[in-house]
């Protein structure tokens, strides 16, 4: 079997998510490529050699640069924070090398773009860890959308709610925005923005208005090293920093066939612990949504008759019948938050050998796309007004 050398830039949460994914996707899957887990790359205050002995990475680096430009390897897999992403995707690039990576695809709309007239440049394949496409249930309704049993579809809703960020949380690089270029908005927005254009098929034409708002200002400086930004490190004694994103996004938009849309993110919403969810509504059907219920899709058949209409609950596990599962367990042994990452470890390894992924996978110009949407959303917040997606270049 061909195989990849690929190298991991970043460590934390995602680098364990993507670690997981690289090392299960050749032993449930056959993929016409097989990853070979050659190096990762850390500070050394993060200690990259006993996370590469932990993950079964074969190598450690604390020189990005050097690495990304190595001979040896062949696929780039960023987990940086979001301010280093177009760094090291435009440095791999230059070096012929395949990129994969984590959302949202840049900090800020200038480094997305950058990373786009990069990559067309280059005869390189680029990949953005948009990870629940890959869950059953969300790929499911990809298809049964294209099928056309959702009819005209008229309403969206989305929303990404968590509650992980409260008062004692420190300072962490989330909440800074010269590292992470937004809040919840580029941290959950991004996913139901990406989420909701591939399953409708279809693009945000216009945000009618917005609101962003940081109901936090001042954050204690941590002491400790975060594992990856969700309530983790120690919050030190007197000192304290600003915080310079958004708790929370909500705004309002028209996708291209004038459905009208809703979509919702934030970080202090009590009593939702990851709660991404979308509704969408048509003139033949609807689909609803709950990733705090992964291996559950909710369907709507309008065209039965009115007196037996009613929501099906579908178990997205049957293993012939449904995206990704025949590679798992048997029928109702449901997966988890890590499957998606392996499921699109998959994809990518497919794409790579020249083939279809199971699902269409975001590159970087798609990815662009969710990016000014994202950033169309912050002018109408910072405005006040209605922003036409033809101006955000």
């Amino acid at each position: 079997m061909a195989t990849i050398n690929v190298a991991l830039i970043g460590q934390g949460f995602m680098g364990r998510s993507h670690s997981n994914a690289w090392g299960q996707v050749a032993k449930f899957f056959k993929p016409p490529i097989k990853p070979v887990m050659h190096t990762v790359f850390g500070q050394p205050e993060e200690n990259p050699q006993a996370f590469a002995a932990n993950w079964g990475w074969q190598n450690a680096a604390t020189d990005w640069e050097a690495l990304v430009k190595s001979p040896e390897i062949g696929l780039v897999d960023v987990v940086t924070p979001n301010y280093m992403h177009a760094p090291v995707a435009k440095a791999a690039i230059l070096a012929g090398k395949h990129v994969a990576c984590e959302k949202p695809i840049a900090g800020t709309l200038a480094d997305a773009r950058e990373m786009v007239e990069a990559a067309k440049k280059a005869n390189v394949k680029t990949f953005v860890w948009f990870n629940y496409r890959r869950c059953p249930a969300v790929a499911l309704a990809h298809q049964l959308v294209k099928q056309g049993k959702l009819g005209e579809i008229r309403h969206v809703r989305a929303t990404y709610l968590q509650d992980w960020a409260d008062d004692n949380v420190p300072l962490l690089w989330r909440f800074d925005k010269t590292l992470a270029g937004s809040g919840a908005h580029g941290d959950l927005n991004a996913h139901i923005v990406d989420m909701t254009r591939f399953v409708t098929g279809m693009e945000i034409v216009e945000i009618a208005g917005a609101i962003a708002e940081t109901f936090i200002k001042k954050r204690k400086l941590p002491t400790g090293v975060s594992a990856g930004g969700i309530a983790s490190g120690r919050a030190g004694a007197d000192q304290w920093g600003d915080v310079t994103v958004d708790d929370a996004v909500l705004f309002l938009a028209r996708f291209s066939n004038g459905a009208v849309a809703s979509f919702e993110a934030a970080r202090q919403a009590t009593g939702n612990q990851n709660r991404n969810t979308f509704e969408i509504n048509g003139t033949k059907g609807a689909l609803k949504f709950d990733f705090e219920r992964m291996n559950e899709l909710l369907f709507y058949d309008a065209t039965l008759p009115r007196a037996v209409q009613g929501w099906t609950n579908i178990m997205v596990t049957h293993g012939g019948d449904h995206p990704y599962v025949a590679n798992w367990w048997p029928d109702a042994h449901i997966i988890g938050y890590e499957h998606g990452f392996v499921n699109q470890a998959y994809d990518i390894l497919k794409v790579l050998a020249g083939e279809e992924p199971t699902v269409p996978l975001p590159d970087f110009e798609d990815a662009y796309n969710t990016q000014r949407v994202l950033e169309a959303a912050l002018i109408s917040a910072a405005e006040r007004r209605p922003v036409n997606l033809d101006d955000v270049k």
